[in-house]
């Protein structure tokens, strides 16, 4: 009787997901299924197993096969190989009693095999419709090897460059932070859960992670709710309304209390406030981590988590193997854990596995990387790189006379992919040696020489490498010789390009630093290259903001690169030679000095400003260092140059349900096309709570040829003008209201415009 009546119900979700008639129906399917489960199954489908074929944290599971049979296992993350999926589903789908299909995660983060920039390039382009691309190109070859869960966006606002995953994050704005998570969640998702090249989003790390005191990973934050809601949870809420699928937790503590457990933030906040009805997975064991933040024994943990709202366990186990016991001390619901339960099952029903468990095994073998995807990441990566300096119109660089390429970066097909390129293979990966040769065929003569090693120190080498892969390599030969060599290529050449910056695991997760100066030897070498007198062309790549004020007096130019991806030689090439314009602006501070950090453009007038060229005593001002940044958020150079004209509004009032329009006109004034980012800024110079110098509030990318004009509008409303009050509601206030339109977060033209009752 009992096999009869599964045979129904397996019957039933065919009949029920094709219909695809709502919530109702899924309820109805789910209902039917929970009913025949046992309590061990439920939890089952709380545990997250990590395979050992990646190592993305500190353990994996152990007897897995054990595990899939008993119905203890509800996903995987790391499991890259169809077959391998393909056996565990196949476990599950025929030796258990409910045949209750495995989700497959994994952290793609900015590509699959086609890799594109970094996330913090990426947001440089200041284009969503060019990241959805991207992130849908991703998730279309991440399916077709049967991944159908994905650890991305990360949405982290950060405004510490020492922190190493800034490199996966769109930078310290949160109002571009949301549109670019926005753009990520529709290029996962697109518009069809239960296609097959469309997978589950998991938006990480809920909340605050950016925020870790000193730049240090894992560690502490600390903050205010009124800084929390106005500076930090925008992208994350933002995400919400997109309609991700999923949500991971942060390690670290929110208001002294782990997220994990944060009953507070996963369930008031996420759940309550912003109505999230997907499902909650921790992050690599921050469950079990919190027994090192002081917070109990691991059942004691367990039930902070379940009760806070945490529906899957990640890697740690807690869950299978403490949960029955909660339930029997009356310390965790029975009713919760189906709750949790219900979630997942939720996310296996809109994504088609009830009705075809190996949907996205079916695309297995489809081609990868393609012409088409390498002509994205192309793109893209050109869009990403910013100029940061341009002396003299030294570039772009003539394709004729003897050019010197020279750095450690300058041929590393690995360090181009950048930081979570896991599935990565470095064979796509084009070189910058590669691209200039691509670029100037037989024209022109290159001359090459390595220069240094990445790093030479042997405290930062070690903690470059780990698990026994060697990520940074050191070259037999001597650094002596390396460097001679260098000058010596230089000296017969007209001009030189140094590919310098970070490698590959010099960035990311657990990459934190406390100097983001170029690495000492780097530094070296290429202070000898600028002696020889020819101009130097710096090219960084790198996944964090850099402290370049030497760099920036001394090097005729700078392109900052990033970690450009599959096409990285070839993109930067375009730049260096004129193929492309450059219009990429940063949207992170680059700071003068370590010592400025954290630092950011929205921030908080103190009742001392500094003033530029103005009295330094008794103001908010170092004695050492000049106050503003080295490149504020918003900037980026062009092959051209851009005039703007002054902010006009067509009122200079409002009220709350009305608006204000703003126009600027905007003159390319050089002799070359290009695409310039204009920038809208606004600032409440009255209100209940002291309001930061400026924030971003929108942004045009426009294309102006040589010689033309056009006029740039924004429409500014209501919403535009909100903000969290000291209660923390959401509330504009009546007063004046500074705007401000310009090419970076410093160089503006402004007017003002009254919010009246």
């Amino acid at each position: 009787m009992r096999k009869v009546l599964l045979l129904a119900l397996w019957g039933l979700s065919l009949c029920v997901y094709s219909q695809n008639k709502g919530d109702a129906k899924m309820n109805q399917f789910i209902d039917n299924l929970m009913q025949q489960m046992t309590f061990e199954e439920k939890v089952g489908q709380l545990n997250l197993a990590a395979s050992p074929a990646l190592m993305t944290g500190t353990t994996f599971t152990e007897n897995i096969n054990e595990k899939l049979t008993k119905s203890q296992l509800g996903a995987f993350l790391n499991v890259i190989s169809p077959e391998e999926q393909k056996k565990a589903q196949e476990i599950v789908t025929t030796q258990t009693r409910m045949k209750i299909p495995l989700l497959f995660g994994l952290d793609v983060i900015h590509g699959y095999k086609t890799i594109f920039p970094i996330p913090l390039a990426l947001a440089c382009t200041w284009d969503p419709a060019l990241i959805e691309k991207t992130a849908r190109r991703a998730i279309v070859e991440a399916t077709s090897t049967g991944i159908n869960w994905v650890y991305s966006p990360m949405v982290d606002i950060s405004r510490d460059p020492r922190w190493g995953r800034v490199a996966e994050g769109a930078g310290e704005d949160p109002y571009l932070g949301g549109l670019v998570a926005k753009a990520m969640i529709r290029g996962i998702q697109g518009d069809d859960l239960s296609a097959d090249n469309t997978a589950m989003a998991c938006v990480k790390h809920f909340a605050l992670y950016g925020a870790s005191e000193a730049g240090k990973d894992y560690n502490t934050v600390d903050m205010s709710r009124v800084q929390m809601f106005n500076y930090y949870m925008e992208p994350y809420k933002a995400a919400v309304e997109a309609g991700t699928g999923s949500l991971m937790t942060s390690f670290n503590l929110v208001e002294g209390i782990p997220a994990t457990g944060n009953k507070w933030l996963l369930t008031d906040v996420l759940r309550k406030q912003w109505g999230f009805d997907g499902f909650i997975v921790t992050d690599f064991t921050s469950l079990n981590e919190m027994i090192d933040h002081g917070m109990g024994d691991l059942e004691t943990v367990t039930g902070l988590a379940l009760n806070a709202g945490v529906d899957m366990d990640m890697a740690g186990e807690a869950f299978l193997t403490k949960l029955a016991g909660l339930v029997k001390k009356g310390v965790v619901k029975q009713a919760d854990i189906d709750a949790a339960c219900r979630r997942v099952l939720e996310a296996k029903y809109k994504l088609g596995l009830f009705e075809d468990p190996f949907r996205y095994l079916k695309r297995v073998g489809e081609p990868l990387v393609t012409p088409e995807s390498r002509a994205l990441a192309r793109e893209a990566a050109r869009q990403s790189t910013v100029l940061l300096k341009n002396a003299n119109q030294t570039l772009p660089l003539q394709k004729k006379g003897k050019i010197a390429l020279v750095g450690p970066l300058m041929d590393s097909q690995y360090d181009m992919m950048g930081t979570w390129a896991l599935t990565a293979d470095k064979k796509y990966s084009i070189t910058l040696k590669e691209g200039i040769k691509n670029a100037v065929g037989d024209n022109a003569t290159v001359l090459y020489a390595k220069g240094a090693n990445i790093v030479d120190d042997e405290f930062i080498f070690d903690k470059s490498n780990f698990y026994g892969f060697p990520f940074v390599s050191k070259d037999p030969k001597s650094p002596e010789e390396l460097l001679k060599e260098a000058v010596e290529v230089a000296k017969q050449s007209d001009v030189v390009v140094v590919a310098l910056g970070e490698g590959n695991s010099q960035s990311g997760e657990s990459a934190s630093r406390t100097n983001i100066d170029l690495f000492e030897n780097q530094k070296t070498l290429l202070k000898e290259l600028v002696k020889t007198g020819k101009p130097v062309v710096l090219v960084l790549f790198n996944g964090r903001p850099l402290t370049l004020t030497w760099e920036d007096e001394n090097c005729a130019a700078i392109v900052e690169a990033w970690a450009p991806g599959s096409e990285a030689g070839n993109a930067v090439a375009d730049i260096l030679f004129g193929d492309y314009n450059p219009s990429g602006k940063i949207t992170m501070t680059f700071p003068r000095s370590v010592g400025q950090i954290p630092i950011y453009y929205n921030y908080l007038n103190t009742g001392r400003p500094y003033v530029k060229d103005g009295p330094h005593k008794f103001k908010a001002n170092y004695i050492d260092e000049v106050n503003e940044p080295l490149y504020p958020f918003g900037y980026g150079l062009s092959y051209t140059t851009f005039e703007y004209g002054d902010v006009k509004l067509n009122s200079n009032k409002m009220n709350e349900n009305g608006s204000v329009e703003a126009s600027v006109t905007v003159s390319n004034t050089g002799n070359k096309d290009g695409n310039e980012i204009v920038q809208l800024y606004i600032r409440d110079e009255v209100a209940s709570i002291s309001r930061p110098v400026k924030e971003l509030k929108g942004f045009e990318k426009i294309f102006l040829k040589a010689g033309e004009t056009k006029t740039v509008k924004f429409t500014i409303t209501a919403d535009q003008l909100k903000f969290y009050n000291n209660n923390i509601d959401y509330v504009c206030e009546p007063g004046m209201f500074e705007v401000m339109i310009g090419k970076n977060s410093q160089d503006v033209k402004s007017s003002k415009f009254e919010l009246v009752k």
